[in-house]
């Protein structure tokens, strides 16, 4: 499906991530869209009926690049100990359902745009959506970390369309960020994943009352952009509510 034409990285760039009024009927129409999906993964849940996408964790080798190791730095220099977890955790559920539905991927560039996709979460910029100043902010950081300007335009687009509804069924690497935050944020795909190695998961990268935290970063976000794509997610896709009834126990 992918996402509205037009809300793409030029457009991020150019508004600072403020929808006019036919960006957000094009949204609610996406939003429409999606809610087969959304329903059937629901009864899929609600039935047990799970499926065995999974990243082995034997012998697993994450990217190790110099631009990887500094991102690992950033992230864990800037960010809160639950929006850490959230990025690492999102990294291993977009993995996860790229395997599974046999989707390649840049390993590298999906690693390093899951790490640093919510550097700006937590500090909102009056009219300004957080995840275009977080990918601008993480296209300076990789630059001078050595990436070259295709892949730091890789990064920049992938993080700042994270928040757009339909991105995330194209699980290349634009969508590999959007698909594993929609995992962990409101379980989304969820009834995809083995069960057992999602516990293992949470073990690892523990959830730190992952909900409570972005419910609040959202609301935050909504109030500084109230143009912006989390402010329709709030007020028209019930995203907050979404949030709370996550599959995830905390």
């Amino acid at each position: 499906m992918g996402g509205p034409a037009g809300i793409d990285w030029a457009w991020a760039t150019g508004t600072g991530g403020n929808l006019s009024g036919s960006q957000r009927r094009a949204l609610i129409g996406k939003l429409f869209a999606g809610l087969p999906r959304l329903v059937t993964d629901q009864v899929r849940l609600a039935l047990h009926r799970r499926g065995n996408g999974r990243v082995d964790f034997t012998d697993l080798r994450l990217p190790d690049s110099k631009l990887a190791r500094a991102a690992e730095t950033e992230a864990r220099e800037c960010l809160t100990q639950h929006v850490l977890e959230h990025s690492y955790r999102s990294y291993f559920f977009g993995r996860a359902l790229s395997e599974l539905d046999g989707v390649p991927y840049d390993d590298e560039l999906a690693y390093v745009s899951c790490l640093l996709h919510d550097l700006q979460l937590e500090h909102p910029t009056p009219g300004r959506c957080f995840a275009v100043t977080g990918a601008e902010r993480a296209m300076k950081f990789v630059l001078g970390e050595g990436a070259t300007p295709e892949q730091a335009e890789t990064i920049g687009a992938a993080i700042a369309a994270h928040i757009t509804i339909g991105v995330a069924d194209d699980l290349g690497d634009l969508g590999f960020v959007s698909a594993g935050a929609a995992v962990d944020v409101f379980g989304a795909r969820m009834c995809d994943l083995n069960p057992e190695w999602v516990t293992e998961l949470l073990l690892r990268h523990p959830r730190h009352e992952f909900k409570r935290h972005m419910s609040a970063a959202m609301k935050t976000e909504s109030a500084a952009v109230p143009d912006g794509r989390t402010h329709w997610l709030v007020t028209t896709a019930a995203f907050r509510q979404l949030i709370r009834f996550a599959p995830f126990p905390e």
